[in-house]
């Protein structure tokens, strides 16, 4: 069922989580004050996927806005992170920290990645 893949989709995403982001974005999500960028609440986190495919498999480095506050600390890309561990480590981010957006697909990530080489 969508519940059932969506809860073991967000459980490897939370694997990811604290293997690959925790260090910089926290346990909690909260980031590092003008440094890291939370990950709670945020358009980005609530926007597009497409947007958040991307600044995982090519980093990010421009100033970024969240929540009043700026960031320029850029974000080293994720690219070795498989397909099925960007959608699941979005499904978590996007559906943790007081989040709730629509789960990513490896489908889903599969298209995107194809668009942004």
């Amino acid at each position: 069922s969508d519940q059932k893949e969506f809860k073991e989709s967000y459980q490897r995403g939370k694997a990811v989580y604290k293997k690959v982001c925790i260090t910089c974005h926290q346990p909690d999500g909260d980031g590092v004050p003008r440094m890291i960028p939370p990950l709670s609440k945020t358009k980005y986190i609530l926007g597009a996927k497409e947007k958040l495919v991307q600044i995982l498999v090519k980093g990010l480095n421009e100033e970024v806005e969240v929540n009043g506050d700026f960031y320029n600390t850029p974000m080293p890309a994720q690219s070795q992170l498989t397909n099925r561990e960007i959608a699941d480590v979005l499904t978590f981010v996007r559906n943790s920290f007081g989040n709730k957006a629509a789960a990513v697909t490896e489908a889903e990530v599969i298209t995107i990645r194809k668009k942004i080489k």
